[in-house]
């Protein structure tokens, strides 16, 4: 074989691995994706918890759940938590905390959280009171990177969870706005509640654009198509997930959680039929 038709055989060759090679890339980027672990905010079983803390974990995890979210450990002391989450093979990468927790008792709910596998501790609603004007929300932001800082020397994280009184303007600025400039990237990720954002009136997607890799955190929860615009479960209402979900990535998304403030029935009723909806989603 000369050296002309070696060199054209390897060039068809490399030529037909380079085809497949982009060929099986394109498959990759046009292959449809799926969430591969959901989460549960557990204010959805508050009640439930009151009455039958353990009982309910497990009826959580039975229905496929892998992670939960906190909003109150209903007395259970941190051993016993974990105990609980590991004998009913969950994780809980979060918990809320009160905003009051960050000038007095933040070093009790550190401890707690390392003790219980916590990566992320969140303010989850700031009172009337805490929210009058712009410099509120500067205090607060500032408040939230000196808490940021103090997880960070801890292994955590802080972020902060939205409701939708922070895209009213107020004093000509829109709060959530402030919030995010004001906040130091490195030390106050977000947990964007996807109803309250377009109950507020703003775009998830524009925020995912503007601030990529703030928001680490996703409460899944979905808006019924009434004037009331209430809550119902994941897939039954308007906000498109499909959409959303496909621009999680430039957001920094890392945690699901799903989350319904009141049920019309039983709560766990309502997370199967979410998870039921998310478990197919393809985006």
């Amino acid at each position: 074989m000369n050296r002309r038709i070696f060199l054209n055989r390897a060039f068809q060759g490399a030529a037909g691995a380079l085809c497949l090679a982009r060929s099986n890339t394109a498959a990759l980027v046009t292959s449809p994706a799926r969430l591969s672990r959901i989460g549960v905010q557990l204010y959805t079983v508050r009640r439930e918890l009151e009455k039958d803390f353990e009982g309910t974990l497990a009826r959580v995890a039975a229905l496929g759940y892998r992670e939960v979210e906190f909003a109150g450990y209903f007395n259970r002391p941190p051993k016993e938590v974990r105990t609980l989450l590991e004998r009913h093979r969950l994780a809980s990468p979060a918990a809320h905390v009160p905003l009051a927790a960050l000038r007095g008792s933040l070093q009790e709910m550190i401890d707690a959280a390392r003790l219980i596998g916590h990566k992320y501790l969140l303010v989850a609603y700031l009172p009337a009171e805490e929210r009058r004007s712009p410099d509120d929300y500067r205090r607060h932001a500032d408040l939230f990177n000196e808490a940021g800082e103090r997880l960070r020397k801890a292994g955590l994280r802080f972020a902060y969870h939205n409701h939708d009184f922070e895209f009213e303007p107020t004093g000509g600025h829109i709060p959530y706005d402030l919030l995010l400039e004001r906040t130091d990237p490195r030390l106050v990720k977000m947990e964007m509640d996807l109803y309250w954002t377009v109950k507020g009136g703003a775009s998830p997607l524009k925020y995912f654009e503007k601030y990529p890799g703030r928001f680490h955190l996703l409460h899944v929860k979905d808006m019924d198509s009434t004037p009331r615009r209430y809550f119902t479960e994941v897939g039954r209402g308007v906000i498109d997930f499909k959409t959303i979900f496909a621009g999680a990535g430039r957001a920094g998304v890392r945690h699901y959680f799903v989350e319904q403030d009141q049920t019309p029935g039983s709560p766990f009723d309502s997370l199967k039929l979410s998870m039921d909806y998310l478990r197919k989603l393809e985006f």
